[in-house]
C-alpha cells in the first residue's frame, strides 16, 4: 500500500489526522488520528526480496471512550482487507484515551 493509498484510507475515516504528530499548537480537539510507519517487514528467499510490508500504526485519541468512532475506523480497515491488532490505554497526563491499531500493509 503506497503512502497515497494510506492517505486516502485515512480520509475515509472522517477525522482530522496527521502523520506522526500535529505541529505545536495545531492539534485539533479530540477525536483525531495520528498515523506513522515504523519500518518494513520483508519476505525474501534465495537472496531476493519478494514482498515488502509497511508497518503502520494508527492512533485514535478521544477524551472519552467512543465505541462508535472505533467501529467506524474498524469498518474502513475491514473494507481495505487489513488485519490489525488493537490495544487501548488511558494517558493520564493528557486526559485522553489512545486506541492503537497496529498492522502491516
Amino acid at each position: 500500500m503506497s503512502y497515497e493509498e494510506i492517505n486516502e484510507m485515512m480520509l475515509e475515516m472522517g477525522l482530522p489526522f496527521a502523520y506522526h504528530h500535529f505541529a505545536e499548537g495545531e492539534s485539533p480537539k479530540p477525536p483525531f488520528l495520528i498515523f506513522l510507519s515504523l519500518g518494513e517487514h520483508t519476505f525474501s528467499a534465495d537472496n531476493r526480496m519478494y514482498h515488502s510490508f509497511k508497518k503502520l500504526d494508527i492512533e485514535l485519541y478521544t477524551d472519552e471512550k467512543s465505541p462508535e468512532t472505533e467501529a467506524e475506523i474498524e469498518a474502513v480497515l475491514r473494507h481495505h482487507h487489513i488485519f490489525y491488532n488493537k490495544t487501548e490505554t488511558w494517558i493520564a497526563s493528557e486526559e485522553m484515551y489512545e486506541v492503537l491499531y497496529e498492522m502491516e500493509v
